[in-house]
């Protein structure tokens, strides 16, 4: 087997642990948080949550049946491995929800609404990083985004979000729909933190006189990359070096005391990096 064959492999292999693994977190979150408490979190499987409250219908079986359609008439308009992987993590996914058999953490609404959101979030992150998608309404989102470019695909599925949780108003509550949106806005942020990564580096900028000693200490001392660029200041019109290092955050004093040796004029300014791929961090073919 060649080079990029085996490397092909490897990808496909980690996408589906990936998918794998959300599915069972984020079904998970059904019978441990939001089931219970009768929260209905977005999307069909939003609707589902709301069929089982009023007729103790099963919400894995009834999401994916809602689902099915939906990738059917979605199909043409999207890649066919994106269709598979994400018909794969939709029934595994629907499987999940109702076969995991665990017991409620809380009966607390609000702890149900927060915690099963994040772990909800945690699973569709992991399964959108493999390269697939839990809903057939992405699919028409994005196909109604290809004929109405002004209606973008958050918009579409913001607007499905809203429609559950009126339905979920009328149905349950108006409190359960209080705690939904709640429910909506922490699993998207949490699918934001999975998509953006984890890691706390710091990009250190770096505008000084002195590039070559600080780069040279950075690279002996911290054992780090920099990459030095020409620049002109604005105003004075004069030449200065800038200098950018990526570091971890225990490395970012031993940093700023290097640049204050070398040149205490220097104009320095950090910023965090949601992920960082390449020698010294994660690998850059990790995903």
């Amino acid at each position: 087997m060649s080079f990029f064959k085996k490397r092909r492999l490897n990808e496909r292999v980690q996408a589906y642990l990936l998918i794998v693994l959300g599915c069972v977190l984020g079904g998970a979150a059904y019978p441990l948080f939001l089931v219970p408490n009768n929260i209905a979190p977005g999307g069909l499987t939003g609707v589902a949550t709301i069929l089982n409250y009023l007729f103790h219908w099963p919400v894995g079986i009834t999401s994916l049946a809602l689902n099915l359609p939906l990738f059917v008439i979605g199909y043409k308009a999207m890649g066919r491995t994106f269709v598979f992987r994400s018909l794969v993590a939709t029934v595994l996914f629907s499987v999940c929800i109702d076969l995991l058999r665990l017991p409620p953490l809380t009966d607390d609404i609000l702890l149900g609404s927060v915690y099963g959101a994040l772990v909800l979030g945690l699973g569709l992150g992991l399964i959108m990083r493999g390269g697939a998608t839990t809903g057939g309404s992405d699919m028409i989102a994005r196909m109604v985004n290809k004929r109405f470019p002004l209606l973008t695909v958050g918009t579409f599925l913001f607007l499905v979000d809203c429609c559950v949780i009126l339905a979920a108003a009328f149905t349950m509550s108006a409190r359960a729909a209080l705690y939904a949106l709640i429910c909506i806005f922490v699993s998207a942020r949490a699918v934001d933190l999975v998509l953006a990564g984890f890691g706390s580096a710091k990009a250190c900028f770096i505008i000084t006189t002195h590039g070559e000693a600080i780069a040279g200490r950075i690279m002996k001392e911290l054992d780090r990359g920099a990459t030095l660029m020409d620049g002109t200041g604005a105003y004075s019109g004069e030449g200065r070096t800038v200098l950018i290092s990526v570091v971890s955050s225990a490395e970012v004093i031993p940093l700023k005391r290097i640049v204050r040796t070398e040149d205490a004029k220097a104009f320095v300014f950090i910023s965090d990096t949601h992920e960082t791929l390449g020698e010294g961090f994660a690998n850059l073919e990790g995903d």
